[in-house]
């Protein structure tokens, strides 16, 4: 055996604690805090459940991240975590060391060694006074002295087993420990449910949301003082929902209490433009959203003063092949200072379109990230549009359509000329700067789906390979 796979005297310690489980248990109370989060981890892993529950009520730190454990759903382990809480609620005098106040079962895609880490470098600084303070290295929920749960929540057409085991617990805990749910997503779910989950982890709390469901109106009729409760909510996010004149006009009078919202985006939503000045007029909203905009809609945004500090402008899908490109030139030209993300993929834009853009979008300094793909754009206007984007310096990708000479009269994509044209435009950004990232791609090919694309070689599509 090399030295560097030798064993440290720490891991010979664990491994000789988890091969006699009621020694572990007896140990816990004397037991060095630097062994506590190697031994929880191989504890999980080996499926060692008694003594996982004791280490969870014995935990010597303020902030246990078990979540980073569970990257997929695990009722066994999570009844364990759950009984070691109970086990530490019901003791009348704890020791002194066991002072554990947040659960956090957020699968944060992390090795857990490496998030508990942060998690104690954040409840170790040595900032002192207000809450904003301390909490530039800890999460606000980990501030506060009660015992508190953690999570996200997703909900699709009914609950999971892991999710039945925590509401349940959670119902009869509500009076003794603050459930905190940070993330909630609902796809299609029974009112009914939805109803008792808030009811559970109240909308305070919630800072991000997403719903898919076709039973917007029940929804609204039951929950829309729910939906005023979300104070601290700040992203939104509304799929394939369609939202008829009283249900809007109920939805979006919520807008002005959300005083927190950052990010509100609405994909296949429908409903009249005449209910979009609500959005426009909430209260520090960055982005608008991602719907079906009409010239009105779009006087709007560029009269909107709540978008003076836009940074992201994502309209892919939104048609604008009949709108007057005036009003989104203003909108660029009033972010230009801040913009850093402009989205606008398959939009139909054309020629005339894009070249009353450019001299807003040469001005936009702060751009990193631009997409037009799936836009019916000439070669020669191409040119200029990447000729106006020479000294945005800041790009770090670039995402732009083949231009029409690519296809011929019924759409099928010259493979030939797609070749020969896209060397041209790179040559023309790197001319002028240095890019990260550039692409050119056709619309995809009617034959495979897939689409040519050009970084710095040509990569066709399947039937041309």
């Amino acid at each position: 055996m090399s030295i560097k796979n030798t064993p440290t005297l720490q891991q010979l310690a664990v491994q000789t604690l988890l091969s006699n489980q009621a020694l572990a248990i007896s140990a816990l109370e004397s037991m060095p805090t630097s062994f506590f989060p190697p031994l929880l981890k191989e504890a999980f892993d080996g499926r060692h459940m008694g003594l996982l529950k004791a280490m969870v009520a014995a935990w010597p730190f303020s902030c246990l991240p078990v979540g980073a454990l569970m990257k997929t759903p695990d009722v066994e382990a999570l009844q364990a975590v759950l009984d070691g809480l109970d086990m530490l609620q019901s003791q009348k005098v704890r020791p002194r060391r066991w002072k554990l106040q947040v659960l956090d079962l957020r699968n944060v895609h992390h090795d857990f060694l490496d998030v508990w880490t942060r998690t104690q470098e954040g409840a170790h600084s040595t900032e002192t006074g207000s809450e904003k303070q301390v909490g530039r290295g800890l999460p606000r929920y980990v501030l506060r002295p009660r015992l508190k749960v953690v999570t996200d929540l997703s909900f699709s057409f009914q609950l999971k087993e892991h999710q039945t085991c925590l509401l349940q617990w959670a119902q009869q805990r509500k009076g003794s420990v603050r459930l905190c749910c940070l993330r909630m997503t609902i796809c299609d779910l029974p009112v009914e449910i939805i109803k008792k989950v808030l009811d559970i982890f109240h909308p305070y709390y919630i800072e991000e949301s997403e719903l898919f469901t076709n039973q917007l109106l029940p929804f609204l009729g039951n929950f829309a003082s729910c939906l005023g409760h979300m104070r601290n909510l700040r992203k939104f996010r509304l799929t394939r929902i369609y939202l008829g004149e009283k249900c809007a006009i109920k939805f979006l009078s919520q807008f002005s209490k959300f005083n927190c919202l950052q990010h509100f985006s609405m994909n296949g939503v429908y409903f009249s433009s005449d209910h979009m000045k609500p959005l426009f007029r909430v209260e520090l909203l960055p982005s608008p959203c991602v719907c079906q905009l009409s010239q009105s809609d779009l006087k709007h945004l560029s009269q909107c003063q709540r978008l003076c500090h836009l940074k992201h402008l994502v309209l892919n899908g939104v048609d604008l092949s009949k709108i007057r490109p005036t009003h989104l030139r203003v909108l660029l030209e009033n972010v230009a200072d801040t913009l850093q993300n402009l989205e606008l993929m398959n939009c139909r834009m054309k020629d005339s379109q894009l070249s009353a853009l450019l001299p807003a979008l040469s001005q936009c300094s702060q751009l990193t990230r631009v997409c037009f793909y799936d836009n019916d754009f000439s070669m020669a206007v191409l040119k200029d549009l990447l000729q106006s984007m020479a000294n945005l310096s800041k790009l770090i990708l670039e995402l732009y359509p083949a231009p029409l000479e690519c296809y011929d009269h019924q759409g099928y994509i010259l493979v030939e000329k797609f070749t020969q044209v896209c060397p041209v435009l790179w040559d023309i950004v790197t001319a002028q700067r240095q890019p990260n990232i550039v692409a050119f791609a056709t619309l995809i090919c009617c034959e495979c789906l897939m689409p040519c694309v050009y970084e710095t070689e040509s990569r066709l599509c399947w039937c041309w390979q």
